[in-house]
């Protein structure tokens, strides 16, 4: 089904070009947030992290679009049309991998290299196998054939990971822009500065906790937890549309029951049906821990950011992690 979206995207992004090609003045954009500037740099974010980073970056110097409208869950989203075509008049598109962003291969022949530089944000990370996603199995056969190694791309979970995205996207923009090489590059320094001291921040909040797992609906925090000493218990898997079987359900009621958890964690973004049928189960309360995959427009209004939620996800995780 997502190849045949993304076909048929692409064979709308050439009777969307062809209807435009005489528009040489008029731009296209689905994004939702976008930082205006005086320089003819546009550069095309797919979504919410990689939209901030992009813009820590460049400050002033280029025009940043959102592609993914706020307050969307990005995991299936499908470029349309119009997308695709923003990407091609894009002097940079920035993305963070190919295993979030499944679409990308689909495009990348639409895409002219020479004037857009295509970023992607993870390149140089080593992707960690996703949680497992648990059924009931009879035999170690079905054991083995039903199990998901699917790859975590959740990287920027982890503000030491979120830097070295940064880095990346400041490289690659700095080779496009040598002129511009500088003040990227003290951008980036200056931001970088901002998510050690994130890090310096859960490092400390954390370093002596005697209970160190949390129970959350979405596997997004693998990286969050790898960094610091923690252990996730996911819910479901990387997906937040994934849906436990009753047993997966009934062995995390006995798990919370048995460790004395106190609170199921679920995103905003997503349906927070099966959390609360877990806490619910298990006489235990919900709070929100935010895989910052997309910020409301109203979080985007009141100047939340990246720092801001990572902050408010530490309060949260502390709540447990005593």
């Amino acid at each position: 089904m997502k190849k045949l979206i993304t076909f048929t995207s692409i064979v709308g992004l050439g009777l969307f070009l062809a209807a435009c090609g005489s528009d040489n003045g008029a731009t296209s954009s689905s994004s939702s947030a976008a930082v205006e500037s005086d320089s003819d740099i546009k550069i095309v974010t797919t979504f919410y992290p990689m939209y901030e980073f992009t813009k820590q970056v460049v400050g002033d110097s280029a025009e940043v679009e959102l592609m993914i409208p706020a307050g969307t869950e990005p995991h299936d989203y499908e470029p349309s049309a119009k997308d695709i075509a923003n990407i091609v008049d894009a002097d940079a598109f920035v993305y963070n991998s190919d295993e979030f962003e499944t679409w990308v291969s689909d495009i990348s022949e639409n895409i002219d290299t020479q004037q857009t530089a295509v970023i992607q944000a993870a390149d140089g990370i080593e992707l960690m196998e996703g949680a497992e996603e648990e059924h009931d199995h009879e035999t170690e056969e079905s054991h083995e054939e039903e199990h998901s190694h699917e790859l975590d791309p959740h990287v920027w979970l982890s503000p030491v990971l979120a830097a070295q995205e940064v880095e990346t996207i400041q490289a690659a923009l700095s080779e496009k822009y040598p002129e511009l090489a500088d003040t990227f590059a003290e951008n980036a320094e200056n931001y970088i500065a901002e998510l050690n001291a994130l890090d310096e921040e859960y490092t400390t909040a954390l370093a002596d906790a005697t209970e160190r797992t949390f129970v959350t609906q979405h596997a997004a925090f693998g990286y969050l937890a790898r960094q610091y000493d923690l252990t996730q218990v996911a819910i479901s898997g990387i997906s937040p549309d994934e849906e436990p079987s009753a047993s997966r359900l009934a062995e995390l009621k006995d798990y919370v029951d048995e460790n004395g958890i106190q609170y199921i964690y679920f995103e905003e973004n997503a349906s927070s049906t099966v959390a609360e049928t877990l806490a619910s189960e298990a006489n235990v309360e919900t709070l929100v821990l935010n895989p910052l995959e997309s910020l409301t427009t109203e979080q985007l209004d009141n100047g939340e950011d990246y720092i801001s939620v990572m902050q408010e996800n530490l309060s949260a995780l502390q709540k447990t992690i005593q």
